[in-house]
């Protein structure tokens, strides 16, 4: 019966351990950071067969029932009752070879089972969302109600405009690319290019936990860097989400929301350098195509978000406003007075 072998590393300068012989092939050796992921996926670095010691200081010898080769990944079963599934995962990080080491459990942590919601967000019907020409594998808000356009944006990935302005980014991140441009000082210039708009957030792929597990950076630099980075850029969170289609789904909701507090909320109209009321006349007034919130533009390029050609306000803006208020409203039909008035109060203009 073959077997997989656990050998402490004979290396002292090593962070990794162990060393892991798996009986393919000619045999691939790895350092690791573990006899067995029970509680985490086990990151190792691939050597050169030559590595394994003549005569190893064996911790562990494991029976096998099958190795073999499944695509990417090492498939491994233990002839044991329990802990008897494992999957060496060859992949990259950094641009660097990485080999991860997890168990049915650890990836079940890592990936938890959830049904995302399929209801609209913000009740915006179609949200159109730019995504930055440069990302590459970008979301594709399949299952919400959103359309997808590809630009060039200042900064972010994903982002959401307003006659042709930037008015809301998230940046997405892996866990790996966010811990390297961290360390290497290219985070903090990406978040004070963030802290300019608006409404800005990072999203990373992956949980808070891991800051603590990893291996190559000391996790109380890393831990640090993200507490001083909330601090100088406190308008710009950090978002942790376990997974890529949990960060996506964060994405989608956040964008939204940040649409309607900038077309409904006149703080919002007020700093982005539109007037909160303001009247056009109906030949030089155009409806903003495909938003459904009554969004108008002029011809000179100014928008007159909060108001229709009559210079009343459009309802779908003060429907828009009272949600962000927390308020009660129906969809169709008459705006209840006390919702109009609070909407006029709250827009009137300072004398």
């Amino acid at each position: 019966m073959t077997e997989l072998l656990i050998a402490a590393n004979p290396d002292p300068d090593s962070r990794l351990p162990y060393l892991l012989f798996v009986p393919l092939g000619d045999g691939i050796v790895l350092r690791t950071s573990g006899t067995w992921p029970r509680t985490k996926a086990l990151y190792c670095y691939q050597v050169h067969p030559d590595e394994w010691p003549d005569e190893p200081d064996v911790v562990e010898r494991v029976p096998l029932r099958s190795c073999a080769r499944r695509g990417a990944a090492v498939e491994i079963v233990a002839a044991r009752a329990r802990e008897n599934r494992s999957q060496l995962v060859f992949t990259t990080a950094r641009g660097r070879d990485a080999v991860f080491w997890q168990s049915p459990r650890t990836r079940k942590q890592a990936r938890p089972s959830v049904r995302l919601p399929s209801a609209r967000a913000a009740g915006i019907s179609e949200l159109e969302i730019v995504v930055d020409s440069h990302e590459r594998y970008a979301y594709r808000f399949a299952g919400q109600q959103v359309r997808v356009s590809r630009q060039a944006l200042p900064c972010g990935d994903y982002g959401i405009t307003l006659d042709g302005s930037l008015v809301a980014a998230v940046e997405r991140k892996s866990f790996a690319d966010f811990v390297s441009s961290l360390t290497s000082g290219r985070l903090r210039f990406a978040l004070g290019e963030l802290a300019s708009l608006p409404r800005a957030a990072v999203v990373v792929e992956d949980r808070y936990s891991l800051v603590f597990k990893e291996s190559r950076v000391r996790p109380a630099v890393v831990a640090d860097g993200i507490a001083e980075c909330q601090v100088h850029w406190p308008t710009v969170p950090i978002v942790f989400c376990e997974t890529r289609g949990l960060a996506e789904e964060w994405t989608y909701r956040y964008l939204a929301a940040a649409h309607a507090w900038a077309t409904a909320e006149p703080a919002a109209i007020e700093r982005i350098g539109a007037p909160v009321l303001a009247a056009r006349p109906a030949s030089a007034t155009a409806t903003r195509a495909g938003t459904g919130t009554g969004i108008t533009t002029t011809g000179t390029g100014t928008r007159s978000g909060t108001a229709s050609t009559t210079g009343e306000p459009a309802p779908a803006a003060i429907r828009a406003w009272a949600r962000a208020q927390g308020l009660e409203v129906s969809d169709r039909g008459r705006i209840a007075a006390p919702i109009r008035q609070a909407w006029e109060r709250a827009t009137a203009p300072m004398e």
